[in-house]
């Protein structure tokens, strides 16, 4: 499958719009939800780590392509959300028109200062971050 890709530049960061769609095992908000809980209280999630300069962002693992986290609008949204995701990136959605799923190679993560971490990635870089520092 080919795909065909668009580079914009938001907050120093290469964001692409792609308009491939993949079919393999599409990613639920509910899925989104449980990934989100599961990385409780480990600093990946957005309300643990946005105070150090973590963004919510989606990669594609297919392309590369980062996408910010943005309500419907294009506003950043302060934590993953799927109702601001390019269409091409969109699986199903709900009878009111909200994004139900998502191309299930998309990989929810944090952008700071231009580079993509995944949830774990993030997690360990808050802990880094908040360990106090030798004199």
């Amino acid at each position: 499958m080919s795909t065909f890709a668009t580079r914009e530049v938001h907050d120093d960061l290469c964001c692409c719009r792609s308009s491939a769609v993949g079919t393999e095992h599409p990613v639920s908000r509910a899925d989104l939800s449980a990934e989100s809980n599961s990385h409780r209280g480990s600093g990946g999630c957005s309300e643990e780590n946005a105070g150090l300069g973590f963004r919510p962002a989606f990669r594609d693992a297919d392309t590369g392509c980062i996408y910010c986290s943005c309500f419907p609008d294009g506003t950043p949204a302060p934590f993953h959300l799927f109702d601001g995701l390019p269409d091409a990136l969109v699986v199903s959605r709900t009878e009111f028109g909200g994004v139900a799923a998502v191309k299930g190679s998309l990989v929810s993560g944090f952008v700071r200062r231009g580079k993509f971490y995944t949830r774990d990635e993030a997690a360990a870089a808050a802990v880094q971050d908040s360990a106090p520092t030798a004199l």
